[in-house]
């Protein structure tokens, strides 16, 4: 599984990177980013409720 975030319409909520850790920071940018790809299979589960909880939906996982 791979994660990608669409930093271009990234609004920097934190969310994701505060739902998985494992998988998604605040870059210094202050958008979200991915560090970790592929997804380790022990952070797939919060990966999926980060594209879930996105509130501006720029987060998806490809298989």
């Amino acid at each position: 599984m791979k994660a990608i975030i669409d930093r271009e319409n990234c609004i920097g909520c934190g969310l994701c990177a505060a739902t998985c850790p494992q998988v998604f920071r605040i870059a210094d940018d202050g958008l979200a980013e991915v560090f970790t790809n592929p997804v380790p299979q022990k952070a797939v589960e919060c990966a999926n409720e980060a594209v879930a909880g996105c509130p501006v939906s720029v987060i998806s996982i490809e298989t």
